[in-house]
């Protein structure tokens, strides 16, 4: 017997929008989404073909509507609407002015399908939602960063970057084929493969001095983003323990993740942290010093040599 909830309903019309918004989309994908089986979404499929939706399919490739066919204009829901509101903070504050315009042209089209009583509901949440940076983003040479990314990987076509590096005073210049983007520790980054140095490289975007796409072509077949990020999983790591008093621990929780975090647990009223740091030479130490009053080193030794240097670098220059 057939599936004819609500639930179903609202499924098999997501999946026609879904299969609108992309060239083409797996069986697989559908099924992540949705947290049902493959069986499921094959069923929905063949419903939506029994309703007169021209789909075709392909075996180990996807789905796809036909050239031409269009679903009509759809209304958004209250909750999604809000959703809106906060993803255009977001861009507003996050990302380069070039995207940042384009998102404000496409919100403009949203607001006009929906319904008054929608308008006026979004009027009042909207300018009591302020989204802040701590440090600038992009330098002002290159505002529009992540416009230039995002052609670039579209086209494929290599970029050339004037780059200036945390220790060089000077900007060196690189061509780039960009593999993608990603925001982490507060910062854009974004992956390349360079030209001059024959490997992938990752850069950030507060620190190029210029950026121009080329007329030159990719010379690789890239993979995806998420392929070269696991790589760095394999880079050397020391492990760490450090105790901690309980009130301070929780003001660590989202910084902690950025040294390799790896699991608490209380002892005696204090919180035993423990890491797979891959800097203690440098980053962790720094990091400790900041709440060190209140923690203790239980390993390794060399981690209590470099912040007792680092204590004394700082004391000597305060004389």
């Amino acid at each position: 017997m057939l599936d004819e909830t609500p639930k179903r309903f609202d499924r098999i019309v997501a999946i026609l929008i879904q299969l609108q918004s992309k060239k083409i989309v797996k069986a697989q994908e559908l099924a992540d989404r949705f947290d049902c089986s493959l069986r499921t979404i094959y069923r929905d499929i063949r419903t939506l073909e029994a309703s007169g939706v021209p789909i075709y399919s392909e075996a180990g490739v996807g789905y796809a509507l036909m050239d031409g066919y269009r679903l009509p204009p759809v209304m958004f829901t209250r909750e999604e609407v809000s959703s809106f509101i906060a993803a255009e903070k977001l861009m507003q504050k996050f990302t380069d002015p070039v995207l940042g315009n384009h998102y404000a042209a496409a919100m403009y089209k949203l607001k006009s399908v929906l319904r008054s009583t929608d308008k006026d509901w979004l009027s009042n949440i909207e300018s009591r939602i302020v989204m802040q940076t701590a440090e600038p983003m992009f330098h002002d040479n290159s505002p529009n960063t992540l416009a230039i990314l995002f052609e670039s990987i579209a086209e494929k076509k290599q970029i050339l970057l004037h780059y200036k590096t945390y220790e060089r005073d000077e900007a060196t210049q690189r061509n780039l084929e960009p593999v993608g983007v990603f925001h982490d520790h507060n910062n854009w980054y974004f992956l390349c493969y360079c030209h001059l140095r024959k490997d992938y490289r990752q850069f950030r975007t507060d620190r190029i001095q210029s950026i121009k796409k080329t007329d030159l072509d990719f010379t690789i077949e890239h993979d995806a983003l998420e392929t070269y990020l696991n790589k760095n999983e394999t880079i050397p790591t020391t492990k760490v323990r450090i105790l901690i008093e309980k009130k301070i621990a929780r003001y660590l929780e989202t910084e902690r993740k950025y040294h390799g975090f790896v699991s608490e647990k209380e002892i005696d009223g204090q919180i035993e942290m423990t890491f797979m740091c891959r800097d203690i030479d440098s980053g962790f130490p720094r990091w400790f010093l900041m709440f060190g009053d209140y923690a203790k080193i239980l390993e390794p030794e060399k981690l209590k040599t470099r912040a007792l240097e680092l204590l004394e670098i700082n004391r000597a220059r305060l004389l």
